[in-house]
């Protein structure tokens, strides 16, 4: 784990960042207070992965509804 001191986080944020990518990187103020900073890893999501909702629509509903929009 790499350690820098606040004013070194500041100067080298980039190079930080770049670091952070592979390990944890701490932060330390000199009142010894300590940051950690690591990679979050993104989340793939589908864009069919929805919430589904309660109601009261039969299959068949929604199958009438579908042909009548087709034949109007």
């Amino acid at each position: 784990m790499k350690v820098f001191t606040y004013s070194e986080a500041r100067q080298n944020l980039s190079k930080l960042l770049d670091i952070a990518q592979k390990e944890e990187v701490e932060i330390r103020r000199r009142d010894g207070t300590i940051f950690s900073i690591k990679t979050k890893k993104a989340k793939v999501k589908s864009p069919f992965d929805v919430h589904g909702i309660k109601t009261k629509v039969t299959t068949q509903n929604i199958l009438d509804a579908i042909r009548e929009s087709r034949e109007g």
